[in-house]
């Protein structure tokens, strides 16, 4: 599967929450914001070149009475697998983003599925007398953080990645079922949850025995989405059944 795809749509479906969440020191007062997309694609340099596809970078808006900050740029990298990730890229990145849209406001984030070993965290350009140029990025290695410092969350981006956080192996269905929990009760659009619900399950990753065991202890909650996710199916083939006739 496609980690990239999963959090992209995740970003944004949730940007708000998204940026709470993965870039907490530049968040502030995010809420108030207006945030869109910017074309993901890189101008060419020669025709015929390959383009380079970014993650997500998001412009985050200030409203105009607000005549103290300018717009502030998010570009967003997840990276499933540390040893791929490559500091010079990301700040190539920025650099063209930054040139595109005419800004030096660009804050650089990179989102580590597990943890964060071994990258390289700032890069300096120099000489014998001077530095010229100076890159580092946020960091938000989930496989670092720990699910029982966030679970009490009402941040919907952070229930769903409970299951990507450090936990004790025997804890493992008790993650799970808090980010059902977060789920349902922080997303109250049916597709969304079914959306999302795959999200955890993906991450979660339970075998037959825990699936049992969430079964077992947490009946109510098993029923309810069981239930929710057959019926859901079932509109979607009657959906599919009445655009075919």
């Amino acid at each position: 599967m496609s980690h990239d795809q999963s959090f992209k749509n995740l970003i944004l479906d949730y940007p708000y929450q998204a940026l709470a969440f993965f870039t907490a020191t530049e968040a502030d007062g995010i809420e108030a914001t207006r945030i869109k997309l910017v074309r993901q694609e890189q101008f060419q340099e020669r025709l015929g070149e390959r383009f380079r596809d970014l993650n997500v970078p998001l412009l985050v808006e200030w409203p105009d009475d607000d005549e103290q900050r300018e717009a502030l740029l998010f570009v967003l990298e997840e990276e499933s697998d540390a040893r791929r990730f490559s500091i010079h890229c990301l700040a190539h990145y920025c650099l063209e983003l930054a040139e595109l849209m005419e800004t030096d406001r660009v804050v650089p984030v990179a989102i580590f599925l597990r943890r964060a070993t071994g990258v390289a965290q700032r890069s300096c350009l120099s000489g014998d007398h001077h530095t010229y140029l100076d890159f580092c990025y946020l960091i938000c290695a989930l496989g670092e953080l720990s699910s029982e410092h966030y679970r009490h969350s009402d941040n919907l981006v952070v229930q769903l990645n409970l299951p990507n956080m450090q936990y004790p192996a025997e804890h493992k269905v008790e993650v799970y079922a808090q980010a059902v929990q977060g789920l349902t009760t922080l997303e109250y659009d049916p597709e969304k949850q079914l959306k999302y619900l795959d999200f955890i399950d993906i991450y979660a990753a339970l075998d037959d025995n825990e699936r049992v065991e969430y079964q077992r202890d947490y009946p109510d909650e098993a029923q309810t989405m069981s239930r929710f996710a057959e019926r859901f199916h079932e509109q979607g083939v009657q959906q599919g059944m009445q655009r075919g006739i």
